[in-house]
Parts: structure tokens; sequence; C-alpha cells
């Protein structure tokens, strides 16, 4: 993998890590429908502008394949996860979402795109490892809205790691932009019913609107464009390692604005949850720096 692609998956993980904090802010007070829809709605938005400056046509003689995208990568995910903040801190349904990583290593090598390897397995298990030292979780009381919420989390996880690799294919054909764009367009009618009927509890107050503007035009609209041109060049395996990152920023961007402590363990995780991306999607920086510049 080249040195850019992934420090912009480094990038990629900062703003996901910071959307598990907007969902515990905004989620409550717009409810999950209202806000995942809000989300894809300014996301749609955002890429329909870069697509008319860009003159770039809609792909909707795929539509069939869009939807299926669509309801794997966006629409369901987003309500699972808005739902889940509800119940769970976001350090919980940040560390759930790290199996978005098991899902798509399993998922790229069932659909033949990516193959099963001891290394990228022992980044999977060291990955998690670190993710549980920076968290360092207390005990949760297991009653039942807990668990749904948890498992809430791993279906979304499991919706975002099934798509990784049909992303990949769909990059073949078209556009990244494109993708992004007719993505969050198809997300945006599917999630309108729900809602429409949720709408009057809705609370729109400034600082949910800041939460939602947030995640709809960056974390959601060109953050999916920038995912979606990175897995051009690399694997689905590799696409899905941000996983393992986001954690690392949740706990960073909690302490820097909201003033949440950080943990010892978050140096030794964050090691560890280095090591585990580069481990999975092969980075080596001194392996590139010898290709870029052969001995004599």
């Amino acid at each position: 993998m080249k040195t850019r692609h992934f420090a912009q998956l480094v990038g990629l993980s900062a703003l996901w890590g910071a959307s598990f904090l907007f969902l515990r802010i905004a989620s409550p007070l717009l409810g999950p429908q209202v806000m995942a829809f809000g989300r894809v709605l300014l996301a749609t938005a955002t890429l329909a502008v870069l697509m008319a400056a860009l003159r770039e046509p809609w792909p909707w003689r795929h539509w069939r394949e869009l939807l299926r995208l669509s309801t794997l990568s966006l629409a369901a995910p987003f309500l699972l996860y808005a739902w889940a903040a509800l119940r769970l801190p976001a350090g919980y349904s940040a560390l759930l979402n790290t199996t978005v990583v098991l899902f798509g290593t399993l998922a790229s090598a069932w659909l033949g795109q990516d193959t099963l390897s001891g290394r990228k397995l022992l980044g999977c298990a060291l990955g998690f490892v670190g993710v549980g030292l920076i968290l360092q979780l207390g005990p949760v009381k297991p009653d039942a809205a807990t668990i749904t919420a948890a498992l809430a989390c791993i279906v979304a996880a499991a919706c975002y790691g099934v798509s990784t690799p049909l992303m990949k294919r769909a990059t073949t054909h078209m556009q990244p932009l494109a993708i992004a764009a007719g993505i969050s367009a198809v997300a945006m009618v599917l999630l309108l019913p729900g809602a429409l009927w949720t709408l009057p509890q809705a609370n729109f107050t400034p600082t949910a609107m800041v939460a939602l503007l947030i995640m709809g035009v960056f974390t959601s609209g060109l953050a999916y464009w920038l995912n979606l041109r990175i897995i051009r060049h690399v694997s689905p395996v590799a696409a899905t390692s941000p996983a393992f990152l986001i954690p690392v920023f949740g706990v960073t961007w909690g302490h820097i604005f909201l003033g949440e402590t950080v943990s010892p363990g978050i140096f030794a995780g964050g090691a560890l949850v280095l090591l585990a991306t580069a481990l999975v999607t092969g980075f080596n920086p001194l392996r590139r720096a010898e290709i870029d510049n052969p001995k004599p």
C-alpha cells in the first residue's frame, strides 16, 4: 500500500471517530430516523454540488446495484448506529465497530477479492486487543436494552464489512463520486418514510443541527467519496482497516472537546492498533522507501 493511501485511511479514521461523539449528541435530540435521514440528505446535497461542478453524470442505469450498496453501507448502518447511540456510550459503539474488519475480511475472501492469511488474522486479533486497552471498558449492565443495542452495532458493522468488497467491484465500472452521490440519494429515499413518521418528536436545537451538519457534509458525504477513491487502489480488507483506528480518535476527540479522561491504555493500545492496521493493510514504510529509492 502506498504511503498516500495509508495516510488517507488514517484521515478517514479521524473523521469517522468523531462521528460517534456527534451521534451521542444528535440522536437523542432528533431521534434516530430523523438524524439518519438528515445525514444522507446533507451528504446528497454536498455530493450533488460536486457532481454538477465536475459535470459528472449520475449512474442511475446501475440503480439495482446502487440500491444494494445504499442499503448495506448507508441506510441500515446509519439507522442502527443512531438507534444504538440512545443506549450505548460512544466508546462501546466504536469498539463494536471494529468487527467491520472481521466481516470485511470474510466477505472479501468469500467473493474471491482477497485471501485470508495468518498476517491478516493476526492483525484482526491485535486490533481488538488494542481497542480494548484504549477504552478499558468498565462494567455495563447486561440488560435487554444494552444487549439489543450492542447487537444493532454488530449488525451495522456486518453491513459495512459485506458492502466493502461490493464497493470495490462497483468502482470498476462507476466513478467514486458517482457511487457516493448515488447511494446517498437512494438512502435518502429509503429513510424518508421513517423520518416523516417521527419528525414531530424531533428537537432541532442548534447543537443538534451543528452535529448533523458535520456528520452529513464531512463524515458522510466527503468521507465516503474519499473512501471510494481509496478502495479503487487498495484491497477491500485494507479499506476496512480504519475501523481499528476509529476508537483511537474517538477517545482523543472526547478528551479534547468534552474533557473525557484519557486512560494510560491509550498509548499501548494505540501502538497495537497501528501495528494491526499495518498487518491488515500490508503497509510497510521501509519497503516503500526502498522502492522509491532503489539501491544502486
